[in-house]
């Protein structure tokens, strides 16, 4: 996005909050003194919380040499942070190869049926140079189970 979308959004959001907070204000007017004085401590703390969280989900960016880089900020994460956020690349690499071995696993098994079925079966040489002999050889063994 551009700043100029960005800023447009950021507009109509603003926008949108206002006619939200005048729809809820009119409504409030009608309301016992506690019970409105108890939406404004909590409107208060929902603003409060809202500006913390928009500035500490922000990335610095760092330039370094003419481009632009995401820095990892100010957070001092010590060794238990760094084993934390290494976990999710750990488990894609088991996941991949418990994915490897039985993917190879199921491969050896495919050859060995036809290996077996070479073995058992009589048939004339010319059959085993054709191409589609592998194909014929699944489908037959796939029937007779």
């Amino acid at each position: 996005m551009t700043n100029s979308q960005t800023h447009r959004t950021e507009v109509l959001q603003d926008r949108y909050g206002l006619k939200v907070a005048a729809r809820l204000s009119d409504g409030a007017a009608k309301l016992p003194h506690d019970i409105s004085e108890r939406l404004r401590i909590t409107r208060v703390q929902a603003l409060a919380k809202r500006k913390v969280s928009k500035l500490a989900g922000a990335t610095p960016v760092l330039s370094a040499g003419g481009s632009a880089i995401l820095g990892a900020g100010d957070e001092n994460l010590g060794w238990w942070g760094r084993i934390v956020s290494a976990l999710p690349l750990l488990a894609l690499a088991i996941g991949l190869v418990t994915i490897n071995v039985v993917q190879n696993e199921n491969l050896a098994k495919e050859l060995a049926v036809i290996d077996a079925a070479l073995l058992v079966d009589d048939l004339p040489p010319a059959a085993y140079a054709d191409p589609g002999f592998a194909q014929f050889i699944k489908i037959g063994h796939n029937q007779t189970q």
